[in-house]
């Protein structure tokens, strides 16, 4: 396998990326018993770090997990890693698990956490899925009931993405009992007559990063902005239909399960968010 030429932090060392090592009896890699975060970077510069971190403890404190680092912890940790990445935009990933211990299901005491982070060159969405828009397939949400927590036990995530491949489409959008929730990696948003609507922050959905930062753009541009529960039938027969996440920043969907959204073409509502989003973005220039 080709490593990346890369640098990466591992339990309070800095070591090639291909030399990281850990022990087969992690509990992440046993369990999937940890937390991640993952951090865009523009102009070498991490974008709402604060936020991440906010969520990041709060998941820890949700599974009782120890969190090895104070915010200046992590802050400094994320600077190094962009110091030792040459990339202007990058992404940071970093993961706490609750360490190496027998195999038992019960926590382990005292066993300290391993703590791992790298970063990766962050190629931004292309010029055609800007314009062109991404194509999605509806399926059933299969996951277990604490979305909310960012957990490394990324299955179903990994199941509904893949279901999304088999059906030649970028991502999918799930539905529980009927209702939205989001796709495999992504939060959704619907259109309906000039109004951006997002399904409820519970525990059914994994609140992006992005879910604030959309909120705010819609008031910067004056677009109104709702929060409720959207049947499947609401979603199909709305105007304009977008994703969100940390690599692929807002981006609008055309199709779903075949068939045109709206009028099968990025729509006005988010023309105006994604220039929104741009000039967020080319303000961490200066």
């Amino acid at each position: 396998m080709d490593w990346p030429q890369s640098t990466c932090y591992l339990n309070g060392e800095w070591l090639p990326l291909a030399e990281a090592k850990i022990s087969v009896l992690d509990r992440g890699f046993i369990f999937g018993d940890g937390i991640y975060e993952v951090v865009p970077v523009y102009y070498r510069r991490p974008f709402r770090l604060d936020h991440h971190l906010a969520r990041f403890e709060r998941s820890t404190r949700e599974i009782g997990l120890a969190n090895p680092f104070d915010r200046a912890g992590w802050s400094a940790m994320v600077d190094g890693l962009i110091d030792r990445c040459g990339d202007q935009n990058q992404f940071i990933y970093w993961q706490v698990t609750r360490g190496v211990a027998k195999r038992d299901f019960a926590f382990p005491a005292g066993t300290p956490p391993t703590v791992f982070a790298m970063s990766s060159p962050f190629t931004r969405p292309s010029r055609e899925q800007r314009e062109q828009g991404l194509r999605a397939v509806t399926r059933a949400d299969e996951r277990w009931l604490r979305c909310d927590i960012k957990s490394v036990s990324l299955l179903g995530a990994v199941l509904a993405r893949q279901f999304a491949t088999e059906h030649h489409a970028d991502e999918v959008v799930q539905f529980r009992d009927g209702s939205l929730t989001e796709g495999s990696s992504s939060n959704m948003w619907v259109v309906r007559n000039g109004t951006v609507i997002a399904p409820p922050r519970d525990r059914l959905i994994l609140e992006g990063i992005r879910y604030g930062f959309v909120a705010e753009l819609c008031d910067r541009t004056g677009t109104p902005f709702e929060v409720c529960r959207l049947r499947q039938e609401e979603v199909k027969g709305c105007d304009e239909l977008m994703l969100t996440s940390a690599t692929r920043e807002i981006l609008p969907i055309v199709t779903l399960d075949g068939k045109p959204v709206g009028s099968g073409r990025p729509g006005p509502v988010y023309g105006k968010l994604r220039a929104a989003y741009d000039a967020a973005i080319e303000a961490l220039r200066d």
